[in-house]
Parts: C-alpha cells; structure tokens; sequence
C-alpha cells in the first residue's frame, strides 16, 4: 500500500520529550506522506494517546476533537511553578504534606467540573499573542475562567507527599491547572510531575504504537496495519446509502432527498450527523439531518466531504 492511499487514523502512544508536531514530523517521514496531522495537543513531556490523522480523514479533526479524554497524572504537594508542573521553574512552600484523608477530599472536590482558569503557559492567545510567549517575556495576564467538566476523579495512590490520580474530562481541561488547584485546596502547593492521556473519544492507549513499532511496519511494508480507515472512525453514526444522484449531489453539495437514498432513513431529528456512502460503500459526505424549507420533506445537508476519487464507483 502506498504512502499517498493512506486514508485513516493511527492511535499513536506519544513519547515524552516529543512535541505533538515533532511526533507528526516523524510519522510523516516514515509513511512518506505530506497529508497527516493530528487531533488534540498534547504538552512535549506529557505520554500517550496522540490521534494521528492520515489522507482524508484530516478533514475529521473538528469531529474527533471533541470527545471525552482519559488522563493518569502525577503530582507533588509543598511545591509551586509557574508552569503549574515540575519542568518550570519550581521552588517548594516549605508546609507540611497533607494526609491522605485531606488529599483524597481534596481530589473528589473536583467531581463534577469547576471553573478553570487557564495557565500562563499555554497556546491560549490575548489580543492576538500566545500567553506563553507574553509568560516568557515575564507578562501575566488576567485570563478568563472557563467551565470544564471532570465525568470522573479517582486519587490512585498517595504516599511521601506525592499522588497519582486518573480522571475523565471535557476537551481544554488543563491537567497541570487541575493539579495546581488541587494543591491550592490543601493549601501546601502540588505540582503535576507526570501526564499520561489514556484516551481521546474513542480512542485507546491500549491500541496505541508507539514510534518503535511504527516504524517496524514502515521497514516491512505493513504500515496499513496500523491505520484505522477513516469510515469506521464514523461507524456510530447514522448509516446512509445514496444512489448515482444521490452520489452526484452529495459531492457537489446540495442537499440529498428521500427518494436518492437506498439503504438507512432519515433521522426524524434535525441537525443529527449522518455518514453518507455510495452504492460500493465509499465514504462520501458527513450530512445534517433537517427538512426542505418548501415542502419540509426530510433531506440531507452537506457538512463534509470524504470522498478522494481514488475508488471505481
């Protein structure tokens, strides 16, 4: 399979010290393909669940964005950083260590989501300047907090002053943040000192390669076998088949009637997702369900396109 038929997902297990752009740099040499990206940052020293997108599916980014992800992080309590983590500029509070007792009542407080206020050390950008940059020039800046939603919060361990907790939670939680406020509530200080993403979405660490085996596959021919194919990252949503006009319409994006459609129905609903198929059961489009402003017929309207040209049809 060549490198430009590359049309999925790969679940890469990012290694620490890896920029999220180093780490598609370097699957982009090995699959010597220029169409890749990724979907959902992750810090260089944070590990784990990176998705890499290939071919057409780096077109699924908005969609695969989204979703739920799954952290393990570990933290010190009595110190501080301006990064909010152990590779800033640390100095200790010289307080005791809590107990267990306080740090799990501390930890589970966080059940539930609160208003989080973004780090200085971030891409987020104030008047058209990336806070990181305004933080290394020595400028801080009043950030506006935001609602995240933490699903769930387990401390997993805790002794000698340090902790590891796993924890469920809305896209554009900061997890370093998290384990700063956490100190905050004890009120002795914690920095976060390790970060594992265990998932994104659908998306699992335990179908992670990582860059070894990668490219193991890549020197054998067998990449292929690590790449989800970019219609089954859609499998949970409705199922549309369309016929020749149907196909037609959809590629030029008006929207597609009852009568195109040869296999699924409708959603009754509107502005539910759909992924539309030709009749070979090629990924076409990404349609909303709605009704015709005329007559208020059921219809599809055109999200996205899938479709490369590169099957018969």
């Amino acid at each position: 399979m060549s490198a430009l038929a590359f049309n999925g997902v790969i679940i890469l297990n990012k290694p620490q010290g890896f920029t999220s752009h180093d780490a598609v740099a370097k699957l982009r040499g090995m699959l010597k393909t220029r169409k890749i990206g990724h979907a959902g940052t992750l810090d260089p020293m944070a590990q784990g669940v990176l998705v890499v997108l290939l071919g057409n599916a780096t077109k699924a980014s908005d969609y695969l964005m989204g979703g739920k992800k799954r952290y393990r992080a570990g933290f010190k309590t009595g110190f501080v950083s301006d990064t909010l983590d152990i590779w800033g500029s640390v100095s200790q509070t010289g307080l005791p260590s809590p107990g267990q007792e306080q740090v799990q009542n501390a930890v589970m407080s966080f059940k539930g989501g609160y208003t989080q206020v973004p780090p200085m050390y971030s891409a987020i950008q104030k008047n058209g300047v990336r806070l990181y940059d305004l933080a290394r020039r020595g400028i801080e800046v009043e950030r506006q907090g935001r609602r995240v939603d933490i699903e769930d919060i387990s401390l997993i361990s805790y002794e000698n002053g340090r902790g590891i907790i796993e924890l469920a939670c809305s896209k554009g939680t900061y997890i370093r943040t998290l384990c700063h406020d956490i100190g905050q509530k004890l009120g002795c200080g914690a920095v976060m000192d390790s970060l594992v993403r265990l998932g994104s979405g659908d998306f699992q660490l335990e179908k992670a390669y990582t860059l070894e085996q990668l490219q193991s596959l890549a020197d054998g021919g067998r990449a292929e076998e690590a790449v989800i194919p970019t219609d089954r990252i859609f499998s949970s949503l409705p199922f549309i088949k369309v016929d020749d006009t149907g196909f037609k319409r959809a590629l030029n994006g008006a929207y597609i009637g009852e009568e195109m459609i040869t296999g699924g129905r409708i959603p009754e609903s509107e502005g539910v997702l759909c992924a539309v198929y030709s009749q070979c059961g090629r990924l076409v489009i990404l349609a909303k369900s709605g009704r015709l402003d005329v007559s208020g017929a059921p219809a599809l309207f055109h999200e996205k396109t899938f479709y490369t040209g590169d099957a018969n049809e």
